[in-house]
């Protein structure tokens, strides 16, 4: 599809966390939920997203620079891709080559590197369990003790009605969490202006309220941008779909055409076979003769 080659787009998630005058701020509160910590210093991060992400490569992520480790942030609005572990061992390498020049790789000194933490925020509509680890190991072919490689992807779902502990202690999540179940319910209700009665909804009920006010026609076209990568998704999808259909009536059709070719053979090698042995034929030569084995020609009458 032409639509998997568009350039990357940011949406609302990575936008509040990433991009907006306050995603710091957001951030390190997030950060302070997750660490038990009350970092105040917005100084302290350092941006380290990748740019030019493809579209498709790695969507909704937010990543930065703090306490001598890079956190990975990635949000999930449908269903949790079991490959995670292995996106974020890709992104975190190429995240890792950009901190360091190459010739410092090779030096007698030991890199000291950040620590990488990986975040799944979860906010889809299907049933999943408050908290969840994903391994690299548990993609391995063959299961060892101790992996030499293993990359864990820690899974927070933070729907209201799951209560995870996240959403009590920063305030930008739940009220994020509200809003996403929010634009949800109106995109149901009003296919067309439905993301414009979401976010009306949520500033008369100080959900998100100044972000909104300030960013109300961006997010407007953040939720477009976001609904037409979950349709080109979708529709890709379909199209697998449909062409694995394809292939498999094609197989189907060609293993019915040998099927067919071995089954006339045989029962041209069972006619022959038959006028052989009422001819008198010794049954051994028309075993050797027609490809039937002993025991089949004896059965013929």
């Amino acid at each position: 599809m032409s639509t998997a080659n568009r350039k990357y787009k940011d949406s609302v998630f990575v936008d509040l966390f990433s991009e907006d005058e306050k995603a710091k701020e957001n951030f390190l509160s997030l950060y302070n939920a997750l660490h038990g910590t009350t970092l105040k210093d917005t100084t302290q991060l350092k941006t380290v997203r990748l740019d030019q992400v493809l579209y498709m490569s790695f969507y909704n992520d937010v990543s930065y620079l703090v306490e001598n480790k890079i956190i990975v942030l990635a949000e999930h609005q449908s269903t949790i891709n079991p490959n995670m572990p292995l996106r974020c061992l890709e992104y975190v390498s190429r995240l890792y080559e950009t901190l360091f020049e190459s010739k410092e790789k090779y030096s007698r000194k030991l890199l000291n590197i950040p620590t990488p933490e990986f975040y799944v925020f979860y906010n889809g509509i299907e049933d999943y369990p408050k908290t969840t680890m994903l391994k690299l190991s548990d993609a391995f072919v063959e299961k060892v003790g101790e992996p030499s490689l293993e990359l864990t992807v820690k899974v927070i779902n933070i729907n209201q009605h799951d209560k995870h502990p996240i959403l009590a202690n920063c305030k930008t999540m739940k009220e994020y969490s509200i809003f996403v179940e929010t634009v949800r319910r109106w995109k149901e209700l009003d296919q067309i202006n439905g993301f414009q009665q979401a976010i009306e909804e949520c500033i008369a009920n100080n959900i998100l309220k100044e972000y909104l006010k300030r960013k109300t026609k961006e997010v407007l076209n953040m939720l477009l941008a976001e609904y037409d990568y979950e349709t080109d998704i979708a529709v890709q999808r379909a199209e697998e779909h449909e062409i694995a259909f394809a292939q498999g009536i094609e197989q189907g059709i060609e293993q019915g055409i040998e099927r067919g070719i071995e089954q006339g053979a045989y029962q041209k090698a069972r006619e022959t076979a038959t006028a052989f042995k009422r001819l008198g034929i010794d049954i051994a030569k028309i075993a050797e003769g027609t490809g039937l084995t002993v025991q089949e020609v004896e059965a013929l009458n």
